[in-house]
C-alpha cells in the first residue's frame, strides 16, 4: 500500500524552460509531496521515464519537434496507464478531442494568474491517486488468483 506521505514524482515537458520551471515551483508549493522534474522536449521526456519512474506526466501541446498528443502516443506505447495531463496554452475543441481519443488522462488550458496551479495540482493529485489505486487493486487481484491457482485445497469456483 502506498504511503500518503510518499513523494509524487511528476515530469513536466514544455519547450519553454522558463515557464516549465515557474510551473514546477508553483506546483511544488501547492503540495509538498510533489517532486517536479522539467525537461524541454518529448525526446528528453521519453528518456527520463525510461530511467526514472514517474507518477504523472504534464505536457504542453504546442512544442517545436513534436506535439503533446504525439508525445502522449509515444508514452502510451510503453506506459498505457501512466497519468498524462495535457496542459496547453493554445487549446481548442479539436485538440481536446484528439487528446481524449489518444488516451489523455486530463486536459487543462493554461490560464492567467496562480490559481491555475491549484487546479493543475488537484488534477495531478486525483490522477495519481486513481492510478495507484487501480495498480494496487490489479496487484491484489493477481495475488488472489495466484493463490487460488496454487491452492492445495479442493476445487474452488470463483466468479468475478
Amino acid at each position: 500500500m502506498r504511503d500518503q506521505n510518499e513523494s509524487i514524482k511528476i515530469l513536466h515537458v514544455d519547450d519553454e524552460p522558463g515557464f516549465a520551471d515557474m510551473a514546477a515551483t508553483f506546483i511544488e508549493r501547492e503540495d509538498d509531496r510533489f517532486d517536479v522534474k522539467t525537461v524541454t522536449s518529448p525526446d528528453e521526456g521519453l528518456q527520463h521515464i525510461k530511467t526514472e519512474p514517474v507518477d504523472c506526466i504534464v505536457s504542453d501541446h504546442d512544442m517545436t519537434k513534436q506535439t503533446g498528443i504525439e508525445f502522449l502516443e509515444s508514452v502510451r506505447d510503453e506506459y498505457p496507464s501512466l497519468p498524462f495531463i495535457l496542459y496547453t496554452g493554445k487549446g481548442s475543441e479539436t485538440i481536446a478531442s484528439d487528446a481524449i481519443s489518444a488516451g489523455v488522462t486530463d486536459y487543462l488550458q493554461k490560464g492567467n494568474g496562480t490559481s491555475q496551479y491549484t487546479v493543475l495540482t488537484n488534477r495531478i493529485r486525483n490522477a495519481v491517486d486513481k492510478y495507484h489505486t487501480q495498480t494496487e487493486l490489479a496487484e491484489r487481484e493477481k495475488r488472489l488468483n495466484l493463490f487460488f491457482e496454487q491452492s492445495p485445497l479442493g476445487v474452488v469456483e470463483w466468479d468475478k
